[in-house]
């Protein structure tokens, strides 16, 4: 694949807009539900319980009315998948064999140097780690340590490993001497401001780095355990414009070939598991960075898998994220399996004492369903010997199993507490229909065939209402609307108002159209997207073609909202000099206070 930063021919992004359908794409990571004219579903970048992320299949963009983000197909992966413009381009293009030629002549990606500068940094400090640990004194205890938890070189090699010794320049020195800005690199979070006064200092010190690579391989953060005692055990980078934790998986760069193939991700906590786990034939592991499983993750996964293998650890606060991870996960339309671990062992202590077959075969492989965990994870908290323990678990467990869709599966699991309760069959399935019926009569209206029962996510509810923008932004807004439907809208409100909006985001906006439609574009909101590659402008023009604008317009209402652009302005002097004659007033000036009069009645007129 070429370098993110190469020209894309523009027959390839409109090419690859018209075979990436936008509800297709979407649809993938987001449960849609149409209503009128658009389609709804909970927003991935943002957590909700009320929908308020939609979709426009005429327009081919995407809206959240609760964060604003917003844009076409292109910019929908990009933000999911945390790619920049080529890269999403690239791989679209290349999921539906679309050629793209290198060379010039295409759409060039807007610089951005300190975003350069700050991948080129990582990637040598990841080096620089990783020598330091292999070659010098300072990484043979960090090495002493990796080869006791069962790291072979080839894996340290791999995963690019490496130690930050504890040393408070080591890092400052290395990359002042390749002349990085140092204030860059502390906001990109590799060095740390100095608490007493000015400078900086290394950020990882005395710790184990394991780097963390974006989708397509480059470093952009890094993971760091303490060697020996401390506080705290693990750091991480904090957030840059690289690096967004919610939105990161450690590992998918390398195990994104083998997700592809078999559909199919395996979560662990922590990148020792994942990297454990590889070695033992494990390729399609990710894990969560110092978090827990967030919506950001759960849209991502969704985007490359259909079933999710939870592998937490076995101890009570892993089998719990279990329990918290597998209804996000299954609210997203995922399949959850869960590696069930002995008691207290995390999966890379089970590869330590077990081997790897072993936890391929006995823990990977040998996953039991999502329902079959809970009932597992409820037994744990009941005495079963005990009568009123009995009673809990049975009543918790038949709440489980009434809300399964297949009257097979609900069998299945019944006889199995039968027989392992001594209870009779039965009166369980009678419980369990009564117990049924009465779950479907408490559903909201319209969702009884919902699979999804009592989740709390798809509660109806109204998106709350905007505030009220003062009549010049809704003139500014709505002639932008006529303008991005209609090249004629734009060449008239060109030839009367040029780029005199008086908000300059809208200006903004309005220079792309005219040099846009200069080119012979065709009109458009998602092709036009494509050419303003800019975050801020697209969730702009993106709202801004939401707007229920009827698409036929007339010079008057044009003139109009041109007439009430401008009267701002002129407002906004008119209050000026009010201000100024009270002032003059009130120092005695009353010439000058004549004067200002005069003046505002002029602006009046006008």
């Amino acid at each position: 694949m070429a370098s993110g930063q190469g020209n894309i021919p523009e027959e390839v992004i409109e090419s690859v807009l018209a075979r990436h359908d936008i509800v297709d794409t979407v649809g993938k990571v987001v449960h849609l539900s149409k209503q009128g004219k658009y389609l709804w579903g909970l927003c991935p970048f943002h957590s909700e319980k009320t929908p308020s992320f939609t979709v426009t299949p005429e327009r081919g963009v995407f809206h959240c009315f609760g964060c604003g983000m917003g844009g076409n197909a292109i910019k929908f992966r990009m933000e999911i998948e945390g790619l920049s413009f080529p890269e999403a381009v690239r791989i679209m293009a290349e999921e539906s064999d679309i050629p793209v030629p290198e060379g010039n002549g295409g759409i060039l990606s807007p610089p951005d140097p300190e975003r350069d500068r700050l991948i080129q940094a990582y990637e040598l400090s990841a080096k620089f780690y990783h020598f330091l640990l292999k070659n010098t004194e300072y990484g043979t205890a960090a090495m002493d340590y990796l080869r006791s938890r069962g790291f072979s070189g080839k894996m340290i090699d791999q995963f690019q490993i490496g130690y930050a010794p504890d040393r408070w320049d080591t890092l400052l020195q290395f990359l002042d001497k390749r002349n990085f800005n140092l204030a860059e690199m502390e906001k990109g979070g590799l060095l740390s401001a100095r608490g007493e006064g000015k400078g900086y200092i290394d950020r990882f010190r005395g710790r184990v780095i394991f780097p963390i690579a974006n989708r397509t391989g480059k470093v952009i953060a890094f993971a760091g355990r303490i060697l020996g005692d401390g506080q705290p055990k693990y750091l991480n980078s904090p957030e840059s414009r690289l690096f967004n934790k919610s939105r990161i998986l450690y590992n998918l760069h390398q195990s994104k070939a083998s997700i592809r193939k078999t559909r199919q991700i395996v979560l662990f906590e922590g990148y020792g598991d994942v990297i454990s786990a590889w070695e033992a034939g494990v390729h399609n592991g990710v894990a969560t960075m110092g978090t827990s499983l967030t919506e950001g993750h759960v849209a991502l996964m969704k985007s490359l898998g259909d079933e999710i293998v939870l592998a937490y650890d076995g101890d009570k606060a892993g089998q719990a994220a279990a329990m918290k991870a597998i209804p996000m996960l299954e609210d997203n339309g995922l399949r959850v399996k869960v590696a069930v671990l002995p008691s207290g062992l995390d999966p890379d202590e089970f590869i330590s004492r077990h081997g790897g077959e072993r936890f391929k075969e006995q823990v990977i492989d040998s996953a039991v369903s999502s329902i079959k965990f809970k009932l597992i994870y409820l037994k744990k908290n009941h005495i079963l010997l005990e009568e009123d323990g009995k009673i809990a678990y049975v009543k918790e467990a038949l709440e489980i199993i009434a809300s399964l869709h297949s009257s097979t599966e609900r069998e299945v699991y019944l006889r199995e507490i039968a027989s392992e309760l001594e209870l009779s069959y039965d009166s369980l399935k009678q419980d369990c229909n009564l117990l049924r019926a009465s779950m479907q009569k408490n559903l909201p209206e319209g969702d009884n065939n919902d699979k999804r029962w009592n989740n709390g996510r798809h509660k109806k509810g109204q998106v709350q209402t905007p505030t009220l923008l003062p009549a010049y932004h809704v003139a500014e807004r709505r002639l932008l609307s006529w303008m991005i439907q209609d090249p004629d809208a734009a060449a008239y409100v060109g030839e009367r108002l040029g780029e005199e909006f008086n908000i300059d985001d809208h200006a903004a906006i309005a220079a792309y159209l005219y040099a846009y439609y200069a080119q012979g574009k065709p009109p458009g909101i998602s092709r036009f997207l494509s050419s303003l590659q800019d975050d801020r402008l697209e969730k702009t023009a993106t709202a801004i073609s939401m707007m229920d604008t009827p698409p036929d317009w007339s010079t008057q209402v044009l003139d109009d909202c041109i007439r009430e652009v401008r009267k701002y302005p002129v407002q906004r002097g008119m209050e000026q000099k009010r201000e100024e004659m009270i002032q003059a007033e009130k120092s005695g000036d009353f010439l000058r206070a004549a004067q200002i009069a005069s003046e505002i009645i002029a602006l009046e007129r006008q």
